[in-house]
């Protein structure tokens, strides 16, 4: 359960970072598991903390080794049981991401760190493939992108996410995809014959319409007209896509769902969903920091309502409410995308019944190859 007060906890009109152009977080703090705290102070002698031009934090990508690539869940407000990450720490830098704070198991900070300090698990074909030959293997959709995006800028180069759906087409075994990179278009080919097949779904997350916000909400993401763009493009190739708005911001990025919902039907979605924003752990202290920064004059009112659909919390874990809050502003948002689902023809987002029945193991490595 993650209601514990957050450590590191400031007031959100001193902000203790600076905003850095291409980066969501403006600061790195420790991360809860780590017993030495740093606190930079100026002395009066430099000005290197507050000198807009000093150097910008760079990617770095470690190789990661993985043991095994395919993670369970049983929460109850998720919809699927199995997922794949191909990578730790996220590029795309979204401040409200609420995988942040799991870059703490790696002693390194849910801030700057989590974007920049990125862990690529280079064999993970390899050990896909292991994990489906296992005896007594159960099929079900597997999920690629649940923590961080598959599609996050440095694919470009790992292309891990490509290998992984190399593997399940050659399996035959259903997955669905969440991103909000455009990227995913380059996998078409793969794509397309598995939806024909009835093995993949994709969902592209769209939460405002505004560039300026976007480009300070979640700096390195494809922008959203561009994203809008792939849903058509996936549509018109024949992919089953769908639109989530998420998370929704109260009194930041609300106002653009039911445009969102109506741009994304236009282009081809088949089915829409959306999540509220969730705050656990040291994310709470990184959101307060970047609305100081980025919304100063309204970072009050947008906290009072996140608290106010959070039971009087910055973030309730309660898996009944965690998704969507409660009370009367969470309420207001349900009645709107409601309707605005019924106009445009689309439900919540659900996966689709893909087919499990095609799955074939993947074959084990033999000295003999392919002769038998």
């Amino acid at each position: 359960m993650d209601n514990e007060q957050p450590t590191n906890l400031h007031d959100s009109s001193k902000p203790e970072g600076r905003a850095i152009k291409g980066r969501g977080a403006a600061s790195n703090p420790e991360g809860r598991f780590e017993t030495i705290r740093h606190h930079a102070e100026d002395d009066g002698w430099s000005h290197e903390l507050l000198d807009e031009t000093a150097p910008r934090p760079r990617t770095e990508v470690t190789e990661e080794r993985a043991r095994s690539v395919i993670s369970r869940n049983d929460s109850p407000d998720i919809h699927f049981t199995q997922a794949i990450n191909p990578y730790r720490g996220c590029e795309h830098g979204c401040i409200y991401c609420y995988a942040r704070p799991s870059h703490s198991y790696l002693n390194l900070s849910p801030g700057l760190d989590f974007e920049t300090k990125l862990r690529a698990k280079s064999n993970l074909a390899e050990v896909l493939r292991i994990d489906l030959a296992k005896r007594g293997y159960v099929v079900s959709p597997i999920n690629i992108g649940s923590n961080t995006d598959p599609y996050q800028p440095i694919e470009k180069r790992w292309q891990l996410t490509r290998a992984a759906l190399q593997v399940l087409a050659e399996c035959h075994h259903p997955c669905t995809i969440v991103t909000k990179n455009a990227l995913v278009e380059r996998d078409l080919d793969i794509l397309v014959p598995m939806a024909r097949e009835n093995l993949v779904q994709v969902f592209v997350s769209v939460n405002s319409l505004d560039n300026q916000l976007a480009a300070k909400l979640e700096p390195r993401a494809s922008a959203p007209h561009r994203r809008i763009k792939t849903i058509r493009t996936l549509s018109d190739a024949g992919v089953p896509v769908g639109v989530l708005v998420a998370p929704i911001i109260p009194a930041l990025n609300d106002k653009d769902m039911e445009a969102v919902l109506a741009q994304a039907a236009e282009a081809g979605a088949c089915c829409a969903g959306y999540t509220t924003l969730r705050l656990p752990y040291e994310l709470k202290a990184l959101f307060r920091e970047w609305l100081a920064l980025h919304a100063p004059q309204r970072a009050d009112h947008v906290m009072s309502l996140v608290q106010q659909m959070n039971a009087g919390r910055d973030y309730d874990s309660d898996f009944a409410t965690r998704m969507r809050g409660q009370g009367v502003f969470a309420d207001l948002l349900r009645r709107r995308f409601d309707i605005a689902s019924r106009r445009h023809g689309y439900g919540r987002a659900r996966e689709l019944k893909l087919d499990s029945s095609r799955f074939v193991p993947p074959r084990k490595p033999s000295p003999q190859g392919d002769l038998f």
